[in-house]
């Protein structure tokens, strides 16, 4: 880290007071002298110190090197509010003819094809959207009584593919109340059509929404997950269930990681998932890009959420994305490698990896808060040299 760079405890100047000082000290393993030193700018904490402070005061980083508060985007981005309507109940979208499971399925199909490799995924799949969820709601309040159970159950096994689709579109834009909504919907078609495989995936698509919350959102994820992995225990074993199984316990892992129980998300991702990622493979079974190399970038992002940069830098070598069916998590990973950089201060690092991050996709970058506030860290204390790089990078996303 530069000698020149300085420690704000935070971005009102306030300091802490001394049992939380204590408590503080003994969470990140220093002691109430040095934290004081490091508070008053008497010392410049290394690397690995830095991050564990940030992560027992909850900020970001650069927050605890700056007296300015980290610059917000420029402009709201959430849900489509056509999207929005037609998970409401406004049908006006749909088309005149009901449609079956068959061309449902294809237009479910496509749309997750969008969803994972595109580059602009969000304008792309809300011009489809609302018309499908119209389209896929209304075949099945038609198919509910009319058809054969065959049919019905095709049909329920569309929406609940639908929905999860949905779940993670409505997360990514910020609408957890309807990314909620939506994993309940899948469950509840997935129950409906009495698919064990897709019940599993829905209780996987409601533990990640609630992931997404944070604070007792993980342990309410980590029980979901346990619950679904004990009903997959009576389904005959198959590919797709080692898949499903371990896509729900890589939820544990990141859940206990969240939870700061390092040790035990490593012991989770070394017993449990690697094993089933081996039975299955590189697949993508229920949209979970389940495997080997999803297991991987789980290992990197345990270590930059425990701020051991070093670590994670060093299982990044071993991760070959273009493997990954999926650009979203092609994205997640690079994020969690400039993440890595970014604790070590390696600014022309950090930089070549969000060049990298909006390549992949300019629209998942503008949603992620932590890219956003990278960029934001860069533009406050980055060399001459590289300033214009990042100033320019700053405009295309919108970032003041």
């Amino acid at each position: 880290m530069p000698t020149t760079d300085t420690y704000a405890p935070s971005s009102t100047g306030q300091t802490l007071p001394d049992a939380a000082l204590a408590a503080v000290a003994g969470l990140c393993e220093v002691t109430e002298r040095y934290l004081s030193m490091i508070e008053n700018g008497q010392r410049t904490p290394s690397p690995k110190v830095l991050a564990r402070i940030a992560a027992e005061l909850e900020v970001p980083v650069s927050a605890l090197l700056s007296d300015e508060p980290p610059a917000k985007p420029t402009r709201s981005l959430t849900a489509a509010p056509d999207i929005s309507r037609a998970l409401l109940g406004d049908n006006s979208a749909r088309t005149r003819s009901t449609a079956g499971p068959t061309e449902l399925r294809e237009r479910v199909e496509a749309a997750w094809c969008t969803w994972q490799t595109s580059e602009a995924r969000f304008t792309e799949v809300e011009e489809v959207l609302p018309t499908l969820i119209a389209d896929v709601e209304h075949s099945v309040r038609v198919h509910r009584t009319v058809s054969s159970p065959a049919i019905r159950r095709g049909v329920l096994r569309v929406a609940a593919d639908l929905y999860g689709l949905l779940r993670s579109y409505c997360r990514r834009t910020g609408r957890l109340d309807l990314s909620l909504m939506a994993a309940d919907r899948a469950r509840r078609a997935a129950e409906d059509a009495d698919d064990p495989i897709r019940m599993a995936a829905a209780h996987w698509n409601l533990g990640h929404c609630l992931l997404g919350q944070g604070g007792e959102g993980a342990q309410e994820a980590e029980d979901v997950a346990r619950l679904a992995i004990e009903d997959l225990h009576s389904v005959p074993d198959s590919t797709e269930k080692a898949a499903m199984q371990g896509a729900l316990e890589l939820v544990c892992v990141v859940a206990e990681a969240q939870r700061k129980k390092w040790w035990d998300a490593r012991a989770r991702l070394t017993v449990k998932a690697t094993p089933l990622g081996k039975r299955a493979g590189d697949s993508n079974t229920m949209w979970t890009v389940f495997g080997p190399t999803n297991i991987h970038l789980h290992a990197l992002s345990i270590e930059m959420l425990a701020g051991q940069s070093a670590e994670g830098l060093r299982l990044a070598d071993a991760v070959d994305i273009s493997r990954l069916p999926s650009r979203e998590r092609q994205f997640t990973f690079t994020l969690d490698l400039a993440r890595c950089y970014d604790l070590r201060r390696d600014d022309a690092a950090v930089l070549v990896h969000l060049l990298t991050l909006e390549e992949l996709s300019s629209q998942d970058m503008i949603r992620s808060a932590l890219a956003v506030d990278m960029v934001t860290g860069l533009l406050q204390r980055v060399r001459p040299i590289y300033r214009r790089q990042v100033s320019d990078l700053a405009a295309r996303l919108g970032i003041g």
